[in-house]
Order: structure tokens, then C-alpha cells, then sequence
């Protein structure tokens, strides 16, 4: 199979998983969307657990290099900080899609071991680039960046669950102002 069928057997994955999941993962689902047949899927991903890991993955590390992006576009860490949000509200911008891995945790205990290992790296990178992006505003004491980190990783996750279960982009943004409003991220 070509890079580019596995890259799209990747993209179909991660479209599913964002609109249902891990549980939502279906082999001869996604090579009909793909225009292959399933056993071709097999060929580079011999289980489920194999094509969940590796979407994962793909997910955090994509996620990964916007965030090192967004900080070499814009050095103010205020700034970043600002548009850390619309990196979960573009998801929602997609067919009401949440962040793959946010699904994926709460399926947590059904998740294989090495999904389970992806879908927490997504989290610490996140917070990892939090704690540096607060680290360099300095808007909150060196005790508290931690915390900080994830609590705003968690909030706006959450800001994402509301809006996706209300189909409502208006709702993530107001509830992200109320963020800010409350001194959880800088205005």
C-alpha cells in the first residue's frame, strides 16, 4: 500500500474518532470511505488497537507541532496564550468534531495499553507547552504553573465537550470568555 493510502487511512481514522470515538473505529467502515478494501488496512495495522495507537499519535504530534508553531509565529506568550483555545475550537468547526484524544479518555477504560499511552501524551504535551507558554508570561508564580497548565488544558476541553453536546460554536466561545473573565486565561 502507498504512504499516501496509509496517510489517508490515518485521516479517515481520525475523522471517526473525533465524530465517535475509539469504539467508533470500524476497519471495513473506514476502507469504503477510503476506496480500499479492509484486508489492505490490515496490511499496516494488524489490530484495532494498532490503527488506534498510531492515530493517536499522529494526533498529538500534529498537535504537538501547531503549538511550537503558534510560539515561533508569535514570541509574545500572552498571545499564545490567547489563541491556545482555537486550537480546540477549529475541531468543532469540522461537523461539531472534538479533539480525538479528549474522546478517546473518556473511553479510557476500554482503551488498549497502547492507546491508553498516546492519548496521555496529548495531555502532556499540552500542559508541557502550557507550563512553558506561562513560564515565559509570567502570570502566575512558579509554584502555580503546573496547576495552572492543567486546569486551562482541562477547562477548555471542556469548553469543547459543552459546545459539541449542544452543537453550538457559541457556546465554547462565551464559556472561553468566561475563562478569561475569571483570570483562568489571560484576557
Amino acid at each position: 500500500m502507498s504512504s499516501s493510502a496509509k496517510e489517508a487511512i490515518l485521516a479517515a481514522a481520525k475523522q471517526t474518532a473525533q465524530a465517535h470515538g475509539y469504539g467508533g473505529l470500524n476497519f471495513r467502515d473506514l476502507a469504503e470511505e477510503v476506496g480500499i478494501k479492509a484486508a489492505s488496512i490490515y496490511h499496516h495495522y494488524p489490530s484495532k488497537a494498532e490503527l488506534g495507537a498510531a492515530v493517536a499519535k499522529r494526533y498529538w504530534e500534529d498537535t504537538a507541532a501547531q503549538l511550537e508553531a503558534m510560539l515561533s509565529d508569535s514570541p509574545d506568550p500572552l498571545q499564545c496564550l490567547s489563541q491556545y483555545p482555537g486550537l480546540f475550537r477549529k475541531a468543532l468547526t469540522r461537523d461539531n468534531r472534538i479533539c480525538l484524544c479528549s474522546f478517546m479518555a473518556a473511553e479510557y477504560d476500554d482503551l488498549p495499553a497502547a492507546v491508553r499511552k498516546e492519548v496521555q501524551a496529548f495531555a502532556e504535551v499540552n500542559v508541557a507547552w502550557l507550563v512553558k507558554v506561562l513560564s515565559a508570561a509570567a502570570v502566575v508564580g512558579p509554584e502555580h504553573i503546573q496547576a495552572r497548565a492543567r486546569a486551562i488544558f482541562a477547562a477548555v476541553a471542556g469548553a469543547q465537550l459543552m459546545a459539541r453536546s449542544r452543537s453550538d460554536i457559541a457556546l465554547f466561545d462565551t464559556v472561553i470568555e468566561s475563562y478569561r473573565a475569571a483570570g483562568l486565561l489571560p484576557a
